[in-house]
């Protein structure tokens, strides 16, 4: 027989197994039911499917209905998205004697659940456009939710606010992007982007990590088509560069492409300014100005086993 635990009052009761309470139970969906992996107890049946039901109920086999019962429940919102589609009547029976349909939708979704429901298919779209994986997205709907609940950031767009939430989702994941690269899969600004990104971690309370020059390096060198040594080259020449200050107020993202730059003329793939810049959303001239402030300590900087194609004293003085 199952056992509950409840810690207060209010909490809802936990179905455990009372042999093995830490143990993850596993869901028949056929049978519903929750089994113990460790006896094969079952200590919960009867259980609710909450996903899509796929069966086909149509008399036509060449048409689908996997979707009967509607969509799956969506936690987000605060319906959970049970809601009911009738579809257009073509009979007579559906129509009354002044031509108006019999049976209407009254669809119970709220304005909220609709703009938040508007808002996840946004972050969606912008999320596949840059091919991140299915947590960030998540997340990202996750942060919108309390940004828009708390009503903290009325006046601004929800495509902004969308995109500044996948902005520090990014971040707080470890996969950060620059604001251009989010800037090009949305229709906001740059500059407004930055504003909402300031008011949620504001509105939140939240913070996000720091980005380092690391952070860039691999996808700029993997769209740039370098060689591991390359990359290698590149990642301990911009760390070295922070490490002895020779790039103060400099973005990280403009001491990578400068390192990249340094690292492929040393070597036999070598890559222009305007190549690297296109890769990483910084013009020409911030690369040069980032160049000269680590160029003459270039003889430092290269890890000790790099290859040279091209010796130090040759590359490019800019």
């Amino acid at each position: 027989m199952a056992s509950t635990s409840r810690g207060d009052g209010q909490a809802l009761p936990k179905v455990q197994c009372p042999n093995h309470p830490d143990s993850m139970l596993v869901e028949d969906y056929r049978a519903g039911d929750m089994i113990c992996p460790e006896c094969g107890l079952v200590v919960g049946d009867r259980v609710i499917d909450v996903g899509s039901e796929w069966r086909t109920f149509t008399n036509e086999k060449a048409t689908k209905d996997p979707s009967r019962v509607g969509d799956a429940q969506n936690p987000l919102l605060n319906g959970g998205d049970l809601t009911t589609m009738i579809s257009k009547g073509t009979g007579a029976a559906s129509f009354d004697e002044f031509g108006n349909s019999k049976y209407q939708n009254r669809r119970t979704m709220s304005s909220s659940d609709r703009a938040m429901l508007n808002a996840f298919k946004e972050i969606t779209t912008m999320a596949d456009r840059i091919n991140l994986p299915r947590n960030i997205i998540d997340r990202t709907n996750n942060l919108f939710k309390q940004v828009y609940e708390q009503k903290s950031l009325k006046g601004r767009a929800n495509d902004a606010i969308a995109s500044a939430c996948l902005y520090i989702a990014c971040r707080q994941e470890g996969v950060p992007r620059t604001f251009k690269e989010i800037c090009a899969v949305s229709r906001i600004s740059k500059k407004e982007i930055g504003r909402c990104f300031k008011l949620i971690l504001k509105a939140l309370e939240t913070s996000v990590d720091l980005i380092t020059t690391g952070d860039f390096m691999s996808r700029f060198c993997s769209n740039l088509g370098l060689p591991k040594q390359v990359q290698m080259a590149a990642t301990y020449i911009a760390r070295k560069a922070v490490e002895q200050d020779l790039v103060p107020g400099r973005s990280p993202i403009s001491v990578a492409a400068a390192a990249i730059y340094m690292a492929s003329q040393a070597s036999a793939e070598k890559k222009t300014q305007k190549e690297i810049g296109d890769i990483a959303g910084v013009a020409d001239v911030t690369i040069r100005q980032s160049y000269r402030l680590i160029y003459p300590r270039a003889a430092d900087l290269f890890p000790p086993d790099f290859k040279f194609h091209t010796p130090v004293d040759k590359l490019p003085q800019l």
